[in-house]
């Protein structure tokens, strides 16, 4: 098998003006990624600062339970952002930094507006707020808002990497997975100080067992409705469809949270799960998928447009547009000297990041910065074809 990959002419024309194919480089800045580097830095002190929290109202033991307890729904999760995020994976950076926003910033948000609303019912009426709005309303309305805060905040500063409905659900869902877990840590250990062994079995049960996916499938209506702001050239309009689609995830919540209350025994909890939940979790894969299959409509269509300028063959085009191609492509990279498997796998996120990149740039995105973007992408696809033939 032979993917012609060192068969290229030299690139003889642009195609589509006025969206043509950059070639003069564009300086690079480092401060984005150093405010990065900073961002991650203060998300860790605050979770530090929310584990003692924890640590502080459960005690060490129970926190230590609930933390192991806590990574088994979290791998589950994780699990699907990897299968999901499979065809123009994410950076590592920007996915560490929403896993961190969920687990710390969300996390410290939502604590400290209870505390607010408990200082304030304590002060007002002389008891605590009540459960049944605490739960119903306070809960989805100030978690589903401090996870989208986070959204916002990757939609703007990583615009690079926000192109579409499925960055959008990916960082979404990794947001919510960093909040379930601090929260799972929280009612694991509350249940075991409190219950015993029996009342920690039910809550994991019924948390990581029944519904491990509960707030990812919340927040990622926030995120699909800012990924469609990010395919449309969305600027800060996309806080109107941020708007549209936080309003969908509270109401989500609170249908979630408001069940607990109006079942009165295991069956009728089950039934509900069964007939409510279980419908939008299934609407939620359907729609993953495809909003899956247009970026690889994409791929196929921007990549195209460069090899119609000389980048690519149109054999490898139909190679990096295709699942079957890119298995085929990864099996042929390692039977050559020196298992070139890497080699083809940097080729394959590169090209897509460029084709993503560009579909960006067509939609008016900040085209200087997606201009600099797909320099430094062309130069890479270039490097590792080089790396790829032996040369």
């Amino acid at each position: 098998m032979s993917y012609l990959l060192s068969e290229h002419p030299e690139p003889a024309r642009a195609p589509h003006p006025p969206h043509p194919v950059w070639t003069s480089p564009v300086p690079k800045s480092p401060v984005g990624g150093i405010v990065a580097v900073v961002g991650v830095a203060v998300l860790l002190l605050v979770l530090l600062v929310v584990f003692g929290y924890l640590t502080a109202a459960l005690g060490p033991g129970a926190v230590v339970v609930g933390f192991l307890a806590a990574l088994l729904p979290l791998a589950v999760v994780l699990a699907a952002v990897a299968w999901i995020d499979r065809w123009e994976p994410e950076p590592r950076l920007a996915l560490l930094f929403a896993f961190l926003w969920g687990a710390a910033a969300s996390v410290a948000i939502a604590l400290l507006v209870d505390l607010g609303v408990q200082v304030t019912a304590i002060l007002t009426t002389g008891q605590s707020a009540d459960a049944v709005f605490g739960a119903t309303v306070q809960a989805p309305i100030v978690e589903e808002t401090a996870k989208a805060l986070g959204l916002l905040i990757l939609f703007f500063a990583a615009h690079k990497h926000f192109s579409g409905p499925v960055d959008g659900l990916v960082y979404a869902i990794v947001i919510a997975a960093g909040f379930a877990f601090t929260e799972n840590i929280q009612y694991f250990g509350l249940a075991l100080s409190e219950g015993g062994a029996e009342e920690f079995g039910l809550t994991f049960f019924m948390r990581a067992v029944m519904s491990p996916f509960a707030h990812a499938t919340f927040t990622a209506i926030t995120g699909i409705a800012l990924g469609l702001a990010a395919r449309r050239h969305a600027g800060f309009s996309a806080l109107g469809y941020a708007l549209v689609g936080l309003v969908g995830a509270i109401l989500l919540h609170a249908l979630w949270n408001g069940a607990t209350f109006l079942v009165t025994s295991f069956e009728s909890y089950a039934s509900y799960f069964v007939l409510v939940q279980v419908p939008i979790f299934v609407a939620l894969i359907l729609m993953t998928v495809l909003v899956r299959r247009h970026e690889i409509r994409l791929t196929r269509a921007r990549l195209s447009e460069y090899a119609a300028a000389g980048w690519f063959t149109p054999t490898e085009v139909e190679m990096l547009a295709t699942w079957p191609g890119r298995r085929q492509a990864r099996a042929w990279a390692k039977t050559l000297p020196g298992n070139r498997g890497e080699a083809m796998k940097d080729f394959t996120r590169d090209a897509t990041r460029l084709a993503m990149t560009r579909q960006r740039m067509i939609t008016g995105r900040n085209e200087l910065v997606h201009r600099r973007t797909e320099d430094e992408l062309l130069t890479a696809v270039a490097a590792a074809r080089q790396r790829l033939v032996g040369r």
